[in-house]
């Protein structure tokens, strides 16, 4: 599965990031805005664009997954959705996982579309990096670091996954903003 979202953005990186910028995540177009790299008059449009998006993928995955066999690994929607408590961390490290590589993440994409970085392969480097930090974090909360992936497959989950879809709107967020300026520092732009 790791490899689903870390492949899946680097297809779409190369394939439309000409035309949108390549960020599909409200928290990357927000981390973005943070780093001075993107207009915030542009973020609302961006963000409602992700989010209708995420909503129509995971309904989508919503009519895939109702015609899965009930062993399937993946036979609804609260299957994909985020979680902390029970079998996942408690709600302060699932904040911290979150915050930290959704940072991560944006440090990598602004350091990856650095002027000063290798022209042609950002989109590698953010794939991969998106890879691993779904390698990492999927046994911990499933992993968010889009706040927009998070909300969709809840929406059609309900119960404990609504519930609990706070904590991944607002740490991949905060996360991606606290990310956008640590990079706009060190990479001096």
């Amino acid at each position: 599965m790791s490899l689903a979202f870390g492949l899946t953005v680097l297809t779409m990186a190369y394939s439309v990031g000409h035309l949108s910028g390549g960020h599909f995540n409200p928290a990357v177009t927000l981390g973005l805005v943070a780093s001075g790299r993107f207009q915030a008059s542009s973020a609302l449009s961006y963000i409602v664009a992700q989010v209708l998006g995420g909503i129509a993928a995971a309904a989508v995955l919503f009519v895939l997954a109702g015609g899965l066999p009930s062993s399937a690994k993946i036979n609804s929607l609260a299957a994909v959705s985020n979680f902390y408590g029970g079998p996942g961390l408690s709600m302060s490290a699932a904040f911290a996982a979150e915050f930290v590589m959704t940072a991560l993440f944006l440090f990598v994409i602004i350091s990856a579309t650095s002027k000063r970085a290798p022209a042609g392969f950002a989109p590698i480097a953010i794939g991969l990096a998106l890879t691993l930090f779904h390698l990492v974090s999927i046994p911990l909360t499933n992993t968010s670091l889009n706040p927009a992936r998070s909300l969709a497959p809840a929406i059609f989950a309900g119960g404990k996954p609504l519930a609990d879809v706070w904590l991944f709107l607002i740490a991949p967020t905060f996360g991606a903003i606290a990310g956008g300026l640590i990079a706009r520092w060190m990479q001096g732009e």
